[in-house]
């Protein structure tokens, strides 16, 4: 019997060449792990069942390689991605680990550092078209601040504006095939990081030139360092349509961001987010940007893929249950009908100003209505059966 849990190509995983890549380098520590040729890691990933793999341009081309390098380097992926069927949905840039992005990259103080940014962002989006990514990621991982005494947040705001605006132009003119998504962070490694949760990149996409082609890649450790609800995040980036992209991990709440494999720390927070994805009919990537602990070696490196994409498709499962549980479903209906026995006027009806006098003039039994019970111990006592396996 075939294990139920073993990822195909139609799960759509992906994994960032930096993920597997990781070397397990910390402040505190040196590399535990060598480098990994992005070559056999697309090789690992076909033998591991993923759907596809991600980069930053400097995974792939190192930031000093010569044109012929880079050819050589491009041509040798490119093959490697069609031995295995292995496609690549996104590409990004980096613009952060260079020392000429000390002070950021689109909202660096200096206009040059400015302009060197749109120069790497450029050919790096070059790059990825060329290897087939249909979404462009952005994360500002410099694009912040320690100390406010000099830059103005305001002209920051307004210089991202213009790089964006700029290459959604740079985009259109080359008739690329390519959506943007920007990914919010709240700190680290600058100590306040511009834009810092999903609702922040949502006001900003739409005072955007092309708002239509910039969407969202929230990240689960990012919203959780700040001891966000993740999955409200992500229901706010699909209620507005932006969920252009997605990067699934685990993270302490308050620690340094930690990029814990998917669902190490918080299986039932992880169960709401996939049941929300599935439920919500996303066809996207479901990308895993995280790594390895520190402890392991390559092998460790693969047990950690593996266990990213089985977690994923047994809380997949446990989804199904969910939906199918009929004590749950029993419970639930019983909620709903007794939510939607209200026939009286309410907002969802539209305003008009008959409408408003008449809900002005309605009578409630608010004693009624204030000693209801929403028996959430209940359902989520029987959530946490469901997912301990008791159910």
């Amino acid at each position: 019997m075939s294990d139920p849990f073993t990822p195909q190509r139609s799960d759509k995983f992906t994994f960032g060449l930096w993920t597997v890549g990781n070397v397990g380098r910390d402040p505190f520590g040196e590399p535990v792990r060598p480098p990994l040729d992005p070559v056999t890691a697309v090789h690992k990933l076909a033998e591991l069942g993923a759907y596809g793999v991600n980069f930053h341009d400097n995974d792939l081309v190192p930031f000093d390689a010569t044109p012929e390098e880079r050819d050589r380097i491009v041509r040798r992926f490119r093959q490697a991605l069609e031995e295995t069927g292995l496609v690549v949905p996104m590409a990004t840039t980096n613009l952060f680990s260079h020392p000429i992005f000390r002070d950021g990259a689109f909202t660096a103080s200096d206009a040059a550092v400015r302009a060197f940014a749109l120069q790497k962002t450029m050919q790096a989006i070059d790059l990825g078209v060329e290897l087939g990514a249909q979404t462009y990621v952005f994360w500002g991982g410099r694009e912040g601040s320690e100390v406010e005494g000099y830059r103005d947040p305001r002209e920051a705001i307004k210089w991202f504006r213009e790089a964006i605006n700029y290459l959604c132009r740079y985009v259109r003119d080359q008739g690329y095939n390519l959506r943007f998504a920007l990914e919010p962070k709240p700190n680290e490694p600058r100590g306040d990081i511009y834009f810092p949760t999903v609702g922040h990149m949502l006001h900003f996409i739409s005072t955007l030139d092309y708002p239509e082609m910039v969407g969202l890649n929230p990240e689960f450790a990012h919203e959780t360092m700040a001891g966000l609800n993740f999955v409200h995040a992500v229901a706010q980036a699909l209620e507005a349509g932006k969920l252009f992209h997605i990067d699934l991990n685990d993270q302490i709440m308050g620690r340094y961001d930690q990029d814990f494999r998917f669902g190490a720390e918080n299986p039932k927070r992880a169960f709401w987010l996939v049941w929300l994805l599935e439920t919500a009919g996303y066809d996207g990537p479901r990308h895993f940007d995280a790594h390895a602990y520190r402890t392991e070696d390559e092998a460790g490196v693969w047990a950690f893929a593996r266990g990213c994409m089985r977690t994923y498709l047994i809380l997949k499962d446990k989804v199904r249950r969910f939906q199918e549980d009929r004590e749950i479903q029993a419970l639930l209906a019983e909620l709903r009908a007794a939510d939607t026995a209200y026939d009286g006027p309410q907002a969802g009806d539209g305003y008009s100003a008959e409408h408003a006098a008449q809900l002005k003039a309605r009578q409630f039994d608010v004693a009624a209505l204030a000693r209801r019970g929403r028996r959430a111990e209940e359902l989520d006592q029987l959530v946490i059966e469901l997912l301990l396996g008791v159910r």
